[in-house]
């Protein structure tokens, strides 16, 4: 069987089709490119993306309103179906406001938006998302966001460290992001949310390919054909 994925597009989305991009290059298959209102997924699916921009709503608080779209109805029913779900950046954020990820992304410490390449250690190994890097390695992957800052209370935070689903850390300040979380999953596994983009980083044309391990550890451990 075929891969098979799709990205979600919303209104102020300006990643998605590196995104897509960056899946077809590495992973093969089909990607289908899905709009916000779309009250369907296309069926089958093995992967789904929301990408980094700035959904409509920001203003308000980042992904709120993106994570009431129609789609997300789709993606979270997808999710307990065990689906495997990325969101990067403002995707990060609307999988957080969806209730699919715990904590919540604020303003980042300093007020600025933040634009770099930023080294990070691969806390969880043992995940879909990270299963074809070493535990603590150490790679370098952009950041380019405003609102990146991850925040839990005290309790949530010593769950996600205490079950292992903390999947990137920050290896130096970048955001003011609560114990240098870059990277987070859910319960199951089969969420990922983070900060940086990790399809800016999957050749070396792009000055480095450390994201690329990503989607090769999702399109192995899916088992399924490129």
């Amino acid at each position: 069987m075929a891969f098979t994925a799709a990205v979600i597009t919303f209104p102020g989305s300006n990643c998605d089709r590196d995104l897509a991009v960056a899946i077809e290059q590495v992973c093969g298959g089909t990607v289908h490119r899905v709009w916000h209102g779309d009250a369907a997924l296309p069926a089958g699916l093995d992967f789904i993306a929301l990408p980094g921009g700035f959904s409509y709503g920001d203003y308000l608080r980042s992904g709120a309103m993106a994570a009431r779209s129609p789609v997300m109805r789709a993606v979270i029913d997808e999710a307990a179906r065990g689906v495997a779900v990325l969101g990067v950046c403002n995707g990060f954020q609307v999988l957080t406001e969806a209730g699919l990820l715990p904590g919540a992304l604020m303003r980042n410490a300093g007020i600025r938006f933040v634009c770099r390449e930023v080294p990070l250690r691969v806390e969880n190994n043992q995940s879909l998302f990270t299963a074809r890097y070493g535990a603590g390695q150490r790679i370098v992957i952009p950041v380019a966001h405003h609102d990146g800052n991850f925040f839990a209370d005290e309790e949530t935070l010593d769950r996600i460290e205490g079950e292992g689903r903390v999947a990137f850390r920050y290896d130096e300040p970048v955001n003011g992001s609560q114990r240098g979380i870059a990277g987070v999953l859910n319960a199951g596994g089969n969420v990922l949310g983070m900060m940086p983009h990790p399809e800016r980083m999957i050749e070396a044309a792009q000055g480095g390919s450390d994201g690329r391990a990503l989607f090769e550890s999702v399109l192995a451990g899916l088992n399924v054909a490129a």
